[in-house]
């Protein structure tokens, strides 16, 4: 069967699904995507497109993000015709996400073949992370930017036969509408390679042995260091942690870029911002920015955690909180409705307030002190997540159940038994 993927920073969500297809070695797969490092798959014909258009100072603020989209959309029809031309490929199915647009004029190029788009999120005023934090105000002009930005996942819905949302949540964020379009599952966790391990160690650069289980880690990772994951709770938090358990250890994996919502003005970003503000009330000989880690390391660092603080505003659900449960991490988590729909408090993870660094110090201390009394969460975590959210046993035949009911029976996708 030929199959087109389509993601403007490849793979993208489609990571696990795209690898599993190929190493099957029974179709014919090729990725589109604006990403010129992307990674060579085996079994992948990747194909870089060109957006035909970007925005500029002089675009109108409430078409911005549409133009954006139609720019990227026509550009990634435009290289889809050249496949065709060029290399004779035509998909039988097409799989992408819709947000940046480039899946919006496909039936233009090729009106037969089912598209499966990804619903990732639908912009709103209330119940996400606008209106949330104080220190992210509104202006009066937020409520026409949000709906105008939903231009996108509007036009999408009538260009795609099945939608996909990874969580509940996500789907609900839509508008009713839409919901009998969308089916509900997430990309998928490999928990048969996440796992506990209690002989991981890591070297820091700052001290002589290598720290391990026995040694007292707490950890935070975010793509970025920024609001939007509750970085400035996490570092408000830090003096109380840090004075109350002089042998612990912080360790900070995520960059200094933004990846949501406006950029910080500090030159040091949103760390530096931090650093000033909490200043000499921290130990900062005991805490370790590590920066983006290789995802060996990634899980290295998890694996000897004690305590991994995971903050967020009500937001996409970042894979980190799910690959942490994997791993048996026992989590402090912010207590919001897509991080409840992953874990329950009290039974696989702690929940605290958002908005109060105090109650997340005061969890995160008693974690470290009394870490008997927690260790049944991180092995219900992992449990959990092998039932709900594990991707070969659980995640992928949904998927391909959803792209076979698509196809013709000779083009379906076989199953191992």
């Amino acid at each position: 069967m030929n199959i087109m993927f389509v993601h403007q920073n490849m793979p993208g969500q489609y990571r696990e699904l795209v690898q599993w297809l190929a190493e099957r070695g029974e179709h014919t797969i090729y990725f589109l995507t604006q990403r010129k490092n992307a990674p060579k798959i085996d079994g992948v014909e990747t194909r870089i497109y060109k957006t035909h258009r970007v925005s500029n100072k002089e675009s109108y603020g409430l078409s911005k993000v549409w133009e954006e989209a139609t720019g990227a959309g026509f550009g990634a029809a435009l290289a889809a015709q050249k496949i065709e031309r060029d290399d004779g490929f035509k998909p039988d199915i097409v799989v992408g996400h819709i947000g940046w647009g480039e899946l919006t004029f496909f039936k233009q190029v090729w009106p037969d073949v089912p598209i499966i788009g990804f619903f990732e999120y639908y912009y709103r005023l209330h119940g996400g992370p606008v209106n949330f934090d104080d220190e992210e105000p509104v202006n009066d002009h937020t409520p026409f930017l949000l709906h105008a930005r939903n231009a996108v996942p509007a036009a999408n819905i009538l260009t795609v036969d099945r939608g996909l949302s990874p969580t509940k949540w996500q789907r609900d964020c839509f508008p009713p509408e839409m919901h009998d379009k969308i089916y509900v599952c997430h990309d998928g966790i490999r928990t048969d390679k996440l796992k506990p391990d209690a002989t991981a160690q890591l070297k820091l650069g700052r001290i002589d042995k290598p720290v391990g289980l026995d040694d007292e880690i707490v950890t935070y990772m975010a793509r970025n260091l920024e609001r939007m994951r509750g970085f400035h709770k996490f570092m408000r938090a830090l003096p109380d942690i840090l004075a109350a358990r002089p042998n612990a250890r912080v360790l900070v994996v995520g960059g200094n870029e933004v990846s949501y919502g406006a950029k910080i003005k500090s030159p040091g970003g949103l760390r530096g911002e931090m650093e000033a503000e909490v200043g000499d009330r921290v130990d900062w000989s005991r805490v370790h920015f590590l920066g983006q880690v290789p995802y060996e390391q990634y899980q290295k660092i998890i694996q000897i955690s004690r305590c991994h603080i995971y903050m967020t505003m009500p937001f996409v659900l970042s894979w980190s909180l799910l690959e942490t449960m994997s791993m048996e991490a026992t989590i402090v988590a912010s207590d919001v409705a897509p991080v409840r729909e992953a874990m329950t408090h009290g039974k696989t993870g702690l929940l605290v307030d958002f908005h109060d660094p105090a109650a997340l110090a005061r969890q995160v201390i008693e974690v470290l002190e009394r870490p008997a009394d927690f260790a049944h969460l991180g092995p219900a975590a992992r449990q959990h997540v092998i039932a709900e959210y594990d991707f070969l046993t659980k995640c992928l035949p949904e998927h391909i159940a959803e792209m076979n009911a698509l196809l013709p029976q000779d083009k379906q996708i076989r199953m191992p038994d």
